[in-house]
């Protein structure tokens, strides 16, 4: 009888030593799975942000070169066309910024929300800057008349808006 309960005792404490040992494994992988997967998860985040960080900075990069090319100092030097009317003129220029515009865009997905918007305002400011200008002249004005009060407009302003842009971009991309 003594036997009896020997092995009774004894098989007690080996399902509970089993038990225990089961319990305390179960915890352990629990939390060494949940640490693999966060390891894997941040490791993937970093390899994401390898891929994406030359894509963002060729997208700023194109958003600073944008602006450049709508920037009017530029672009009237660039388009400047002699024999043009200044309605004709108005149209060639109006529809550079907005094909610039539609080459451009799908650099709003590797750019802040903050530097689209900029790009975006710019371009409509410079449209409306340009279509205002044209608007005092009289239809026989030289193409060189126009870009003359074009160029006025921006030069009376306090802040070089293009170059604030820019400025504003710059610094999107160190923040």
């Amino acid at each position: 009888m003594d036997i009896t309960l020997f092995f009774i005792d004894l098989m007690k404490y080996i399902l509970a030593g089993c038990a225990v040992a089961g319990v305390a494994s179960w915890m352990f992988w629990t939390k060494y799975n949940s640490y693999i997967f966060r390891l894997k998860s941040l490791e993937a985040r970093h390899a994401a942000r390898q891929e994406i960080q030359p894509l963002r900075l060729q997208a700023y990069e194109r958003l600073v070169l944008f602006v450049e090319r709508i920037n009017p100092s530029n672009m009237l030097l660039r388009m400047h066309a002699p024999g043009l009317s200044v309605e004709d003129f108005q149209h060639l220029l109006v529809n550079e910024i907005r094909a610039e515009y539609e080459h451009n865009i799908t650099q709003q997905l590797y750019v802040s929300t903050t530097a689209w918007a900029i790009a975006k305002q710019l371009k409509d400011n410079t449209v409306a800057l340009i279509r205002n200008a044209g608007a005092g002249l009289p239809a026989t004005a030289s193409a060189k008349e126009f870009s003359t009060v074009v160029l006025g407009h921006i030069s009376v302003l306090d802040e070089n808006p293009y170059d604030l842009a820019l400025k504003t971009i710059k610094s999107e991309l160190e923040g």
